[in-house]
């Protein structure tokens, strides 16, 4: 349709080279041909001319202008599609996705055959998963180009994604049918496996597994094949096809586990015994494989156990494999096989020790040559990590200082020892040595990460950024340029290190820019829209689609969103004084000429203040242009400008709750099945006075685990709520509102009459469970104080020797808060025997030579983590003890030798 406000000839070639202009990025050459246009008299107001010239001065970063610009087109020329086109890329540009669809529907009610406002159109649709919409718009482009394979393609894709998998098949089966080709290249490969993969989805896997078979020839990607029909066999029950499949890809790759598992499965071996004699079948096969020996292991017991342990430990030990206790660590949720690893090495050690063999025997066969002298430092190794699992720290450190003494320069050693100090509560002496593995190889960016980490752990965050910024860019600062990367897992142990030392704003804005880093993967996946479409790599693309829908499910996000929604729900409980407030709190009793020179210097202050965040400000838009100019290369100017996160801002929000609910919302779609999520809400709806969102969070986590501690604590605090709103007269609950809530009283508060009762009746029945008497004993005093001392006698009569360091800790510092009041007997009766229990422990020290000593607990609502800062000036400086820092770290040995004297490690 032409244009309601057409151009003369003359003007008209001008605007198709602006048009080219734009297309070539020449927007300097595109101002200047628009100038032209609109300062000839006739139009000056012309509407087309206006919107692309509004258009490149948005790619020139002049954003204002621009929407001034492309707003007056639009009034002067509704009726044009260029209009509206230009309107909905420059809301685009702005992330403005509902908004710019908006634009180019009514783009197309004007040109409802452009090609090119249809694919922005299902560009835009596809990214905010309207899939019905996406359908039509695929349609509307496959009626328009039905000669063009991603017509085809994305017609199927709309119904695939839609779950109308036989239409989805019906369009492949024509699409592919019309082709005629000689050879057969990777696209087509890859459609092939794309529409096998929609078969799969649609439940046909007898058609999937005959689809495979005829096409075999034609797919490039023969490993896909073969592990898809293996599959397709053993869920069709053809077991007997299965079995040379997963044997030849076992063959390909003798260390895949997944493999292993389903040739077994294929082979219909369910016995113990059966089971390892095939293992043992293919350890004489592949020799070389480390799953055919470890895989075993899993499913044997007691003698048999015994002996293939004893025959996996010393053929790793005797190599010298570093993560041999990391392979085996799973074996240790079972006690028998725990006690039978630990006596097999301690035989070792000693054995070694005196004659130089794993055993007597050996030592008794003349035959036999002595182990390698590796074979002693690599078991004392092993025995310092098996004690440290079993939080024997004292052992676990003979064992770990002899190792280091055998061999002082192995960098492996120092790390352990650090992470045994970790576990057994001394944070600052774990940092130590995690300093002198990396001083070691300062190389190695694995042992420099996990020093950094180490120390941030620690709360010390200055030198943790000294530590990473050995392998950042040099011209910015190390926090800048991590965030840069997306170095996620440094901000959210910054973000907590910040939580713990209370700077509030500080750990909201590390909470916030992991947040930031999910948008822009969520944004940035529009740029694979039309490329995996162009490329035909389809399986990835709808995997990469189906990801993006739960991106933040990922722990990263959890942490960041959990600390975020702590720190929020401190704020409001306890909020921050105003900055201004601050400065005034001394001023009122100076006398004039004090309070005079104090206004003075208060003004300059402020001055250098702000001159001092203008220059920053400057400096932060230079290093963004710079870095967009390196990344894009000019191609993205237009990029919208994120807010500058300032943590005095994000301290001092306006409404706290507000800003935490929308770190919980995506955890509430994506993390349901989390129940820390649901007792996060419990907190914020209580803060609210919302009694129907607390029951609906209380319903959903019990749905999780209605034996929850924690969740316990909630429904009593509900109850005590609902009882107090139930007596008042000013805040009446609505009779709506009454009944949703008496239908749900039994299961929620079963039978109990008021919160004392159900208290009660919790601890009678869970009297064994130190994370139940810890909140029932809180509870206990919160409803009652009188019973002070009972609740006092529940926590410290707790028996020490079955109780981890992280729930020791909690229950001291709860002690030590004066959340009961005051309580010095009792406190030091219990620290002493935590002392006796944890010796290595800091956060039951005695700290001597203080002068000043700060004692400062947080417990958060949702997941009562509970830390502790002791400042101590006079000796070891700051001492952090945060109970997340002291579970089993799940750390992969995978650190490469240094330059010292080695040993081989195969």
């Amino acid at each position: 349709m032409p244009s309601s406000d057409p151009l003369p000839p003359k003007e008209s070639a001008l605007f198709r080279k602006i048009l080219k202009c734009y297309e070539m990025k020449q927007y300097k050459n595109g101002l200047k041909l628009a100038k032209q246009i609109l300062t000839n008299p006739k139009f000056t107001e012309h509407g087309e001319t206006l919107a692309m010239k509004g258009l490149t001065l948005n790619c020139l970063g002049r954003k204002d202008e621009a929407y001034d610009h492309v707003r007056r087109g639009l009034r002067n020329d509704l009726k044009s599609h260029v209009c509206w086109h230009v309107y909905g890329l420059l809301q685009r540009s702005d992330k403005k996705y509902d908004e710019a669809i908006k634009c180019y529907r009514n783009a197309l009610k004007w040109e409802k055959d452009n090609i090119q406002i249809l694919r922005d159109l299902s560009l835009l649709q596809i990214q905010m998963r309207d899939l019905e919409g996406y359908r039509e718009t695929r349609h509307q482009l496959f009626k328009l180009r039905p000669s063009q394979h991603a017509s085809w393609i994305g017609f199927a894709m709309s119904y695939h994604l839609l779950g109308d998998y036989e239409t989805a098949m019906n369009i492949l089966e024509t699409f592919l049918s019309s082709q005629t080709m000689d050879t057969f290249d990777y696209k087509h490969s890859e459609l092939l496996l794309y529409q096998n993969n929609v078969i799969q989805e649609a439940g046909n896997y007898e058609q999937a597994l005959q689809h495979l078979k005829n096409y075999k020839q034609q797919i490039l990607d023969k490993l896909a094949v073969q592990e898809s029909m293996g599959a397709l066999c053993l869920k069709l029950g053809r077991h007997e096809e299965a079995v040379p499949i997963f044997k030849e890809l076992i063959e390909r790759n003798p260390d895949n586990t997944e493999y292993y598992l389903k040739y077994m499965e294929a082979s219909k071996l369910s016995n113990a015994s059966d089971l390892i004699q095939a293992y043992r079948a293919m350890q004489s096969e592949y020799p070389q494989s480390f799953c055919a020996r470890r895989l075993p292991l899993d499913i044997a017991n007691g003698d048999t156990f015994r002996a293939l342990a004893d025959e996996h430990l010393r053929r790793n030990l005797r190599k010298g494999v570093p993560p041999l206790f990391v392979n085996l660590r799973s074996l240790y949720r079972d006690k028998e096989k725990v006690k039978t690893i630990g006596k097999l090495v301690e035989c070792y050690y000693q054995n070694l020790t005196s004659s130089g063999f794993f055993s007597a025997e050996d030592a008794a066969n003349a035959d036999l040559r002595k182990e390698p002298a590796s074979a002693l430092l690599w078991t004392m190794y092993y025995l310092a990590q098996h004690y440290d699992y079993l939080r024997e720290s004292e052992k676990a450190l003979d064992f770990i200082n002899a190792a280091i003494e055998h061999t002082p320069t192995l960098i492996e050693l120092f790390v352990t020892k650090g992470r045994i100090y970790k576990h057994a509560g001394d944070v600052l002496e774990a940092v130590k040595w995690l300093d002198e593995a990396q001083s070691l190889d300062t190389a190695d960016r694995y042992i420099n990460s996990k020093c950094a980490k180490y120390m941030l752990r620690a709360n010390q965050i200055e030198e943790a950024e000294d530590i990473c910024a050995k392998f950042t860019r040099e011209s910015v600062s190390a926090m800048e340029n991590l965030n840069e990367m997306q170095c996620m897992w440094f901000q959210t142990e910054c973000a907590l290190s910040y939580q713990r030392l209370e700077k509030w704003g500080d750990a909201l804005k590390k909470c916030h820019e992991v947040d930031r880093h999910f948008s822009e993967i969520i944004e940035d996946q529009f740029d694979f829209h039309t490329y995996c479409m162009r490329k035909m790599t389809l399986r990835s693309y709808v995997g990469l689609l189906r990801l993006e829908d739960v991106l933040r499910r990922h722990p990263f996000y959890f942490k960041a969103a959990k600390c975020a929604i702590e720190v929020y729900l401190r704020l409001f409980d306890k909020p921050l004084a105003a900055e201004s407030a601050v400065e005034e709190l001394d001023i009122e009793n100076l006398p004039p000429p004090e309070l005079k020179k104090l206004r003075n210097k208060q003004r300059k202050a402020q001055k250098k203040k702000a001159e001092q965040e203008n220059a920053q400000s400057k400096e932060n838009q230079k290093k963004e242009q710079h870095i967009r100019k390196q990344l894009y290369d000019g191609a993205d100017p237009e990029a919208p400008q994120l807010d500058e996160l300032v943590p005095e801002k994000l301290a001092r929000p306006d409404d706290p709750l507000e800003k935490a609910i929308e770190f919980l919302k995506p955890l509430q779609m994506l993390a349901k099945d989390n129940i820390e999520t649901h007792l996060m809400a419990f907190e914020i709806y209580l803060r609210r006075n919302k009694l129907l969102l607390m029951l609906q969070s209380l319903k959903r986590a019990r749905k999780i685990d209605a034996s929850n501690p924690i969740l316990h604590g909630c429904i009593v605090r509900f109850q005590r709520v609902l009882e107090q709103r139930l007596a008042a007269t000013d805040n009446a609950v609505d009779p709506s509102v009454r009944i949703v809530i008496d239908r749900e009283r039994e299961n929620l508060f079963h039978g109990q009459q008021n919160a004392t009762s159900l208290n009660d009746a919790y601890l009678q029945s869970n009297r064994d469970n130190l994370e139940a008497v810890y909140e029932a004993a809180k509870i206990m005093y919160t409803l009652d104080e009188k019973r002070r001392d009972e609740a006092l006698g529940l926590l410290t009569g707790v028996d020490l020797k079955q109780v981890p360091l992280e729930k020791a800790t909690k229950l001291f510092l709860l002690l030590k808060s004066g959340y009961f009041g005051p309580c010095e007997d009792q406190l030091a009766a219990f620290k002493k025997l935590c002392q006796k229990r944890y010796p290595l422990a800091v956060v039951f020290a005695d700290v001597t030579a203080t002068p000043v000593t700060t004692l400062t607990t947080t417990q958060s609502s949702s997941a009562e983590s509970t830390q502790t800062t002791v400042t101590d000036s006079g000796s070891s400086g700051r001492v952090t003890m945060a109970t997340s820092a002291l579970g089993a770290s799940g750390e992969k040995s995978t650190k490469k030798q240094n330059n010292g004297p080695q040993f081989k490690s195969n």
